[in-house]
């Protein structure tokens, strides 16, 4: 069983900047990022596969994924927050060697960390 472990949530004015880390426990393939605001489904934001990223529309351009192998660990760097990106994030793990977008293909989740953005 892999744990993931994150931090680096909290509060800050809109067009400023947060760091989110994840570090997993064991070995995964695809890791991913995810977040929800209260009464909305969880949203993909990013994914690294490799040496491959991807990212939702929502945050390309603002958001940057990036991983630490040799520590088993994801950054996501997000610059020129807004006030709509203030949700509950989530890290996920998947033990599967393929692209993952939907909540259901990722096999291990943090705890959360809350992101607010003020106006």
């Amino acid at each position: 069983q892999v744990q993931l472990v994150e931090s680096g949530g909290g509060l800050v004015q809109a067009g400023g900047s947060l760091r989110l880390s994840c570090a997993a426990s064991g070995r995964t393939f695809a890791m991913g990022w995810f977040r929800q605001a209260p009464g909305n489904e969880r949203e993909f934001l990013a994914a690294i596969l490799g040496v491959t990223t991807y990212y939702s529309d929502s945050v390309k351009g603002r958001f940057t994924l990036t991983r630490d192998n040799p520590k088993n660990t994801v950054y996501l760097q997000m610059n020129s927050l807004k006030p709509e990106d203030t949700a509950v994030y989530y890290c996920a793990a998947s033990k599967r060697w393929a692209e993952a977008v939907t909540p259901s293909e990722y096999d291990y989740w943090g705890q959360g960390t809350q992101v607010t953005v003020s106006s």
